[in-house]
């Protein structure tokens, strides 16, 4: 879950690789999901498939997150794995990652938003999560600096907001469009939180949806994952 101890300074956002960044075009942005790193895991995964020489390869991608309980540390998520024929574009592996990323996030929130995991996080659809993993997606296609394109604000008109509208996990957003939040300060506009669009260059892929012509298949669709982390001291 995101906290108010966890907002940063806009100035800094194409160098941070966690904390929370208020955006004019994205609303708030979870830097540890914006990373990406989950998405380049799964491009190698790809690349490695269509060097093998075989007729077809398996990838997975995944999501977690880490639960403290008893003290002992869990890992609890869920994945997808799809099985892939050799001979793909980099058009049609890109697709193929948006699809999988978008399946698995929606399915990772609905599984935080469990009443099981109520007690620990309010994390599940949180106003920023989705739209921040569609962000490193994009990102780590097309590495670039966001940080001006996105319009990201300071560190003060960033708490502003989170001070009125209050915590990010209590605006829930079951989609991947942006929630916005107007500046307080500002006089001229409708104090109250709203859907905007994606900027373009998140819209220009579609996620792969061709399962009947031999392409894809799907091994794994609702994979749900349990795994202990290690003992605390």
């Amino acid at each position: 879950m995101s906290t108010r101890r966890e907002i940063k300074d806009g100035a800094l956002f194409d160098v941070l690789d966690r904390g929370l960044v208020y955006t004019e075009v994205l609303g708030w942005i979870d830097m540890g999901h914006a990373r990406g790193n989950d998405v380049a895991v799964l491009r190698r995964q790809f690349a490695e498939g269509e060097r093998s020489g075989q007729p077809s390869y398996s990838v997975m991608y995944r999501q977690d997150m880490g639960i403290l309980k008893f003290k002992s540390r869990f890992g609890v998520g869920k994945f997808s794995r799809w099985e892939i024929k050799r001979g793909r574009s980099s058009d049609e592996i890109n697709r193929m990652m948006l699809a999988m990323m978008m399946n698995t996030a929606s399915r990772f929130e609905s599984l935080q938003s469990l009443r099981s995991f109520s007690w620990y996080t309010d994390s599940g659809f949180s106003g920023e999560d989705l739209v921040s993993d569609l962000f490193g997606f994009y990102r780590a296609i097309i590495p670039g600096q966001y940080g001006y394109q996105l319009r990201s604000v300071s560190y003060g008109s960033a708490i502003r907001r989170w001070d009125y509208y209050g915590a990010i996990g209590t605006h829930k957003n079951h989609g991947f469009r942006p929630i916005l939040f107007p500046d307080p300060d500002e006089p001229c506009v409708r104090h109250q939180p709203y859907l905007a669009t994606l900027p373009h260059f998140m819209t220009w892929l579609r996620p792969w949806n061709d399962f009947t012509s031999g392409t894809v298949r799907v091994v794994t669709h609702d994979g749900t994952s349990l795994s202990l982390m290690g003992k605390t001291q």
